[in-house]
């Protein structure tokens, strides 16, 4: 995929990135391609989707939010998404991938190694059993994710107490998400490109008596 369809794809999200960036996501979606013929990392085989669908959608959140620097935890992250494309539009971001599926840890990894990314952790594991290993977190986000109510309680609990949370969401998820507390909801906003897909941000608050 060339530099200038990588580009004009990601200015309709409002990310700018450099020629090394734009190296990256190449790099990144043929070693996608490849490992998904043998472990499913995502259901998406046309290059211009996952182009679309995974990395602009996911690098959004970096002017969106937005995201400089800090730890971040993404929970689920599958094939990379949104942690690993956050890392590459936002190099001086902490991250840990969180992924309780062996080989798409694995491929996490590879892609970690293969790319030279610091301060970028695999954990394989279940979210619920995560605490001290992963504090303190500015950011928590997840893009697969269903279950709200049990994801947000962990990520508002004294073990994790993240000051943030990003969540990719569908515009029927909206209401029962703001009605979870624990957690002050900025307005939706629209992710281009989509009909009712919504970045959802959340910070912290004591809980409700």
């Amino acid at each position: 995929m060339s530099a200038d369809v990588i580009n004009k794809a990601l200015r309709e999200f409002q990310v700018e990135l450099t020629p090394e960036q734009v190296a990256s996501v190449q790099r990144y979606i043929a070693m996608l391609l490849t490992w998904n013929e043998k472990v499913n990392l995502t259901s998406i085989r046309d290059p211009l989707e996952i182009l679309y669908r995974h990395f602009c959608e996911s690098m959004f959140a970096g002017s969106a939010v937005p995201l400089q620097v800090g730890r971040l935890a993404d929970v689920g992250s599958g094939g990379g998404f949104p942690g690993l494309a956050l890392k590459i539009v936002r190099p001086e971001l902490h991250v840990f991938l969180i992924e309780s599926n062996v080989k798409k840890a694995t491929f996490l990894a590879e892609v970690v190694r293969e790319f030279g990314l610091t301060d970028t952790r695999v954990l394989v594991s279940q979210y619920e059993e995560l605490g001290e290993e992963i504090v303190p977190l500015d950011f928590v986000c997840s893009r697969a994710l269903g279950e709200f109510d049990k994801f947000l309680g962990w990520a508002h609990s004294e073990r994790v107490a993240a000051r943030q949370v990003i969540l990719w969401v569908g515009g029927r998820d909206i209401d029962e998400i703001k009605r979870i507390r624990g957690w002050l909801w900025k307005d939706p906003i629209p992710i281009p490109r989509s009909l009712q897909r919504f970045l959802l941000v959340g910070h912290r608050v004591a809980w409700a008596q």
